[in-house]
């Protein structure tokens, strides 16, 4: 099976995260640790953006806000524990 590279690099940065930090802490120091690891390794990252949701072929007004969105394409959501 051939593995997605950009999508290996991410769950890596979040293990590396999680590694050095553990469990414990809110959201938003997992998300600021995340956002250090992908500068560390070379994720390009947009971080907080909202995206627009259509239903039925209508534009919401309520925006979806990505934690992350990596490589212009995958989005990444922070949890913590």
């Amino acid at each position: 099976m051939e593995r997605d590279e950009q999508t290996y690099s991410i769950i890596g940065a979040a293990m590396a995260v999680h590694s050095e930090l553990g469990n414990g802490f809110l959201e938003a120091v997992y998300q600021e640790a995340l956002a250090v690891e992908f500068k560390h390794v070379g994720i390009p990252f947009v971080r907080e953006i909202e995206l627009p949701i259509r239903y039925r072929g209508t534009l919401l007004a309520t925006c979806y806000r990505a934690d992350f969105l990596c490589y212009e394409s995958i989005i990444r959501r922070v949890e913590s524990d």
